[in-house]
């Protein structure tokens, strides 16, 4: 099973829950970090990094000497990635996608495609009893282009028992890609207007993608109950509350897990995850 843990905003403890999740489960597993811009389980995890590979994405040269400087590509392309004016044409690498749409449509075969370096993926295992896999990646200082180091660290994906994905606040195109293609999508919020907000529009992502979610309430108690009215009325479960305790900032300030800190949420954080098995199953024999 793959389960995404997301948020529709950051800082509602998202890492948390994937990091806690995994330390509480003894079972064959992965967890994979795939906030590339700001990955931070390994500040609670101490994971030994074994192997590291460079992430590369495709973006568009011009050979000048065949270019007829018909615009095809300029036109083709929706991210100001290349531009012709007059016998001129100029690209700019860091706008690029890489869908290689220029390519494509270029009549005179001009265009080729060379390598720009992105980002990195590490690879390991985490110190704790079961041993589990760990994948993160990390994008580049002055890169844009999360999703293809997010798609590199999907890769990764193996015949685990169980592949916890770290994903990337918000509901933009890195969010997409850590959750696609997964059984079951944790939606990390908090009962305040913000995490409200944000978390409909998380709701909505993940409702495009089919796939079945749950919340998980953190800082239970500090707001009110509009985001379990909102759940309620969504058909959506709420799977787990964290309430606001200042022994748990505390732990988290000192980047501790919260199940070695609190013993006690360790079962809290299994009977999530066989909250999640019973949904998925459910769903699958639908």
């Amino acid at each position: 099973m793959i389960i995404s843990i997301a948020s529709g905003k950051g800082g509602t403890g998202k890492t948390t829950v994937a990091t806690n999740l995994c330390a509480s489960l003894n079972t064959d597993l992965m967890l994979l970090d795939c906030d590339v811009e700001e990955p931070n389980a390994h500040l609670f995890l101490n994971p030994d990094i074994t192997g590291t590979q460079k992430v590369n994405a495709p973006v568009p040269q011009v050979d000048k000497s065949r270019c007829n400087y018909c615009k095809k590509c300029m036109e083709i392309c929706r991210y100001g990635a290349i531009a012709v004016a007059g016998k001129t044409v100029i690209t700019f690498p860091e706008l690029c996608h890489s869908c290689g749409g220029c390519t494509v449509v270029c009549p005179e075969k001009a265009i080729t495609e060379t390598d720009r370096f992105i980002g990195t993926v590490e690879t390991g295992s985490l110190n704790l009893p079961q041993t589990p896999s760990f994948g993160r990646g990390l994008l580049d200082i002055g890169q844009v282009m999360a999703p293809p180091v997010i798609k590199q660290v999907r890769r990764l994906e193996r015949e685990k028992d169980l592949t916890i994905i770290d994903a990337p606040p918000g509901t933009s195109c890195p969010v997409i890609a850590s959750m696609k293609e997964t059984d079951f999508v944790i939606l990390v919020t908090e009962p305040t207007p913000f995490g409200l907000h944000d978390l409909t529009l998380a709701v909505e992502a993940v409702k495009l993608l089919g796939i079945p979610c749950g919340l998980v309430i953190n800082r239970a108690g500090l707001g009110n109950d509009d985001v379990k009215d909102y759940a309620q009325n969504e058909n959506i479960p709420v799977l787990l509350e964290i309430p606001f305790d200042k022994r748990i900032a505390s732990a988290y300030s000192k980047g501790e897990l919260l199940v070695r800190a609190l013993p006690e949420y360790k079962e809290m954080f299994k009977d999530l995850y066989r909250s999640i098995e019973a949904i998925v199953n459910r769903k699958g024999a639908a």
